[in-house]
């Protein structure tokens, strides 16, 4: 599987944000991960739609859409309309799985789900073969800057081994406190897109950091 790098906005200077986006499209980065948060589903908020798509316009590469909110499926259509290419969604959230994927789908952008720490690998097993991706978040959904859980990694491990077992080539993204030190271990779990936020931001040369990051997961993958 191709190695991604899709460096976390949640990490940038929200006073410049579309400088922001085309610096990290300059840089190198495969994807741009965009971190919804309804102050609900998780303890904090961010930003919505009506952000992404004046945003849309300063980098082309694919808007990697994170909705870490209650009720995906009510506003699947916006960030659609915004300019997602890829919508991922919580299956722990109050949703519909199966229509909910479905509804991504039609709208012509990657489905993928994600899953918080306590929720087991096995949970996405029965949607693997409608997904384009599946995240496996490594540590707590809802702020930025913590520190990466290396438990994940066996989930990691299980959900790669199933969908090569079932012959899916579905990417496998790993989210929070992804860096140098700990981008390997990942990767060779089976992860092969890694969201990157303070390790990138706060890297004093971002192509370089993402160049690094890039390196040492083809290295394990």
């Amino acid at each position: 599987m191709k190695i991604k790098i899709s460096p976390s906005i949640l990490s940038c200077d929200f006073a410049h944000m579309g400088e922001e986006f085309a610096r990290m499209q300059k840089c190198g980065a495969d994807w741009l991960h965009i971190d919804v948060m309804d102050g609900h589903f998780v303890p904090n908020l961010t930003l919505g739609a009506p952000i992404v798509k004046a945003l849309r316009p300063h980098a082309s590469i694919p808007f990697d859409v994170h909705l870490m909110i209650s009720n995906p499926l009510q506003y699947v259509p916006d960030f659609l309309k915004a300019g997602a290419d890829i919508i991922t969604f919580h299956i722990e959230s109050d949703s519909p799985v199966e229509e909910t994927i479905a509804l991504i789908r039609a709208g012509g952008a990657v489905p993928a789900l994600s899953l918080k720490p306590k929720t087991p690998a096995e949970a996405v097993f029965p949607y693997l073969d409608r997904l384009g991706m599946v995240l496996v978040m490594t540590v707590e959904p809802g702020f930025g800057g913590q520190s990466f859980m290396p438990e994940m990694l066996p989930k990691v491990e299980a959900i790669r081994r199933e969908a090569d077992r079932r012959n899916l080539p579905i990417d496998i993204q790993v989210d929070g406190g992804i860096s140098e030190k700990t981008v390997a271990a990942a990767a060779g779990a089976g992860a092969n897109v890694f969201v990157a936020g303070s390790a990138v931001f706060g890297a004093t040369d971002a192509a370089q950091m993402i160049a690094s990051l890039r390196s040492l997961a083809q290295k394990e993958g």
